[in-house]
């Protein structure tokens, strides 16, 4: 019972969450006596009398985190978009034990002695694919997790993994407080020249909202999208571009010496282990394998990319230049993407502002809907009335075909100071086959998009809409999964795997017929022009070599900071980080660029892309790849949903990926696909390395 007398809302799996029940006092005890639950479940597997069956053995460690899981869900996510300090720190006193918890479950004896004992049992003999599979990636994931470690080595390594999880937690808390605690207040609206009519209201509700009079600029993401792309006022854009680039930087928010611990302690924990660096520990499950073949694959791609980023930072030059005259300075970061925009309305007559009444939310969203429906024969419906965590955010059901309840979801779609920034998607309950009945699936999709303003609806920019379709992708990965083993079900998967379910949904925010779906004026209901559509698929490769050598620096970036850096060699990680990403980079950084300070990616949270942010391009190999199939035989084509759906979407991590890839493709992924994509290579020119 919580203290209100009523029963504590986190101590039971309720498909409706009771987001609105829960009160930050509630979490201690609730997470108290699930952790004692699973402490006594392990110890149950641990002395379960012979025989060794998948029943009291695989099973039970299957479901055994179950509602400790669910409860650290609900609690994270209000973490992430509703924080307050009470609720903060009590999300900060029980993540070291949760994380402590579960970083001591493959080094407990007696639960390793259990599964070594099943493994070697006749009745692994008769086990189904998937079983089997569970089977050894579970020996595997415990081995690699210090299994057969000594008791030094075991003691040693759960007191990594607990700091680890407090040093992420605070570094992702100093990223949304350093980027709340920066406004622009402008005055005069002379200094707004540039501005689309959008942005200008945008920013004139945002200073209303704080009682204040003028016309206000945070660092989320819109609003610095807005003025790096159109205002005119050059010192507006530096401020904005400075501030931006040194979040976590100063004072209480500095995250420089978390970094250097982080990544002193991922070394630890690597050699620990017996692996050569961290790379190498986290990518030996994962599709690429090592941080050598990782590496690999970003080095090709930038070797096939670098003339033509070259080539078009000497045109954009050349066009600032042809505007202001020969004597125009070098381009400074915070004016690439300013005259970058010019630069490709004066190539393709196209303003990205253009299409924004277009993209009403609300009509984007049903029509994704509607895509899928046509796509995977699933139908999505709103549901009022159900608990939510704020009062923007709505909840959906999604139907198969015959009627079959499949799930729910939430969407949250806005900024708030509340909420930290980004897009994603998660997880709060993994559902599935459940003997002869059918458990469903509960996850929801963040964002962080532009907002009503005068009075319109939410009017998003193209790239606003590819986030929501991408997010999607992730979410139907979850939803759709048939898997019954929790472990290997939806997004439990390699995480260079992981992007293609998201990544091949952006496809479809490009094609002419999925566009007349969604893409209505929100006033007169009228398609996107024909003129303006051609524009837009014309100027869709812009400064693409530019695009791609961005997310290689990141690659880059991430794969060095864990395989080669050395504090003693290299000295400040922020500086040794600041001169790779300048390779990478149009214009001369600044002296105190620190991206990588604010870098939630590498360094927040559950932190799956630390050595994997090479995952994004490695997936977009794949779905530039997996897409020629449905643009080829018809992109509404139900068939190749349904093979999609099949091979992919409900089978999780019960196989291989790459065998899962290669029966919905027929063979290997053609890595000539992406290039092509961009505009970086003609049909049928050399690939890159495979993945």
């Amino acid at each position: 019972m919580s203290q209100s007398g009523h029963p504590n809302p986190l101590l039971e799996q309720s498909f409706r969450v009771p987001f609105d029940r829960i009160r930050a006092e509630e979490i201690q005890p609730a997470v108290s006596e699930l952790l004692a639950g699973a402490r006594a479940g392990v110890e149950a597997i641990a002395a379960a009398p012979a025989p060794r069956t998948y029943g009291n053995t695989l099973q039970r460690y299957d479901r055994l985190t179950e509602r400790l899981d669910y409860a650290m869900s609900v609690v994270r996510h209000l973490e992430a978009v509703a924080t307050r300090p009470e609720l903060r720190a009590a999300y900060n006193a029980v993540q070291p034990e949760v994380a402590a918890f579960h970083a001591g479950i493959p080094l407990h004896e007696g639960l390793w002695k259990a599964i070594r004992d099943y493994d070697g049992s006749p009745e692994t003999t008769q086990l189904d694919a998937v079983r089997r599979r569970f089977l050894t990636k579970t020996v595997d994931d415990f081995r690699r997790h210090g299994a057969e470690l000594d008791a030094a080595g075991k003691m040693r390594l759960e007191e990594i993994d607990v700091e680890l999880s407090r040093l992420t937690t605070k570094f992702a808390e100093n990223v949304l407080d350093s980027t709340n605690a920066f406004e622009l207040l402008i005055t005069d609206e002379a200094r707004l020249a540039g501005l689309p009519p959008s942005a200008v209201t945008a920013a004139r509700e945002s200073a209303a909202r704080k009682q204040q009079e003028g016309w206000r600029f945070t660092l989320q993401a819109p609003d610095v999208f807005a003025v790096l792309t159109y205002l005119d006022d050059a010192s507006i854009r530096r401020q904005v571009y400075c501030a931006n680039s040194v979040r976590a930087t100063r004072g209480d928010w500095d995250n420089r010496p978390l970094i250097l611990r982080i990544l002193e302690l991922r070394r630890e924990k690597a050699v620990l282990l017996g692996f050569r660096d961290f790379a190498d520990l986290v990518l030996e499950d994962r599709m690429a394998h090592n941080g050598d073949r990782a590496m690999s694959f970003l080095e090709d791609l930038k070797a096939k990319t670098s003339g033509q980023f070259d080539r078009e930072n000497r045109e954009l030059l050349e066009f600032r230049r042809s505007l202001e005259g020969p004597d125009a300075g070098d381009l400074e970061p915070w004016d690439v993407g300013y005259y970058a925009e010019k630069q490709r309305a004066a190539l393709y007559s196209f303003d990205e502002e253009a299409l924004r009444p277009y993209f009403p939310l609300e009509g984007v969203v049903a029509g994704m809907f509607d895509l899928v429906h046509r796509l995977y024969g699933v139908r999505v419906s709103e549901e009022v009335g159900v608990p939510v965590w704020d009062e923007q955010v709505k909840y959906y059901n999604i139907h198969d075909e015959d009627g079959a309840w499949l799930g729910g979801f939430y969407t949250d779609w806005y900024p708030r100071e509340n909420k930290r920034g980004g897009a994603w998607m998660d997880v709060l309950i993994t559902g599935g086959p459940d003997g002869d009945a059918f458990r469903p699936h509960l996850g929801l999709i963040c964002g962080n998009l532009t907002r009503p303003a005068g009075g319109r609806p939410a009017l998003l920019t193209h790239r606003e809409v590819e986030t929501i379709f991408h997010e999607f992708g992730h979410l139907l990965h979850h939803l759709l999964s048939r898997v019954e083993v929790r472990s290997l079900a939806g997004t439990n998967v390699a995480w260079d795997f992981v992007e293609l379910p998201s990544q091949i949904m952006e496809n479809w925010c490009w094609e002419r017929a999925s566009l007349d779906l969604f893409a209505r004026h929100y006033e007169s209901g009228a398609p996107i022009p024909n003129d303006l559509f051609a524009r837009m698929r014309r100027a869709r490769t812009f400064r693409a070599a530019n695009a791609q050598m961005r997310q290689l620096g990141f690659g880059f970036v991430d794969l060095l900071l864990h395989r080669s850096y050395s504090p003693e060699q290299d000295g400040d990680p922020i500086a040794y980080t600041r001169s790779i990403i300048q390779q990478f980079s149009a214009a001369r950084l600044p002296s105190d660029h620190a991206m990588i300070a604010a870098f939630t990616h590498l360094f927040a949270g559950a932190v799956a892309y630390a050595a994997g942010y090479y995952s994004y391009k490695w997936a977009e190999v794949l779905d530039a790849d997996a897409f020629t199939r449905f643009r080829d035989r018809g992109i509404f084509s139900r068939e190749t949903g349904a093979a999609f759906r099949t091979c992919i979407l409900s089978r999780g991590d019960s196989e291989d990926p790459a065998e899962l890839y290669r029966r919905f493709m027929g063979r290997d992924p053609d890595p000539n696909a992406l290039l092509e994509r961009l505009g970086l290579q003609a049909p049928g020119g050399a690939g890159s390395p495979q993945p």
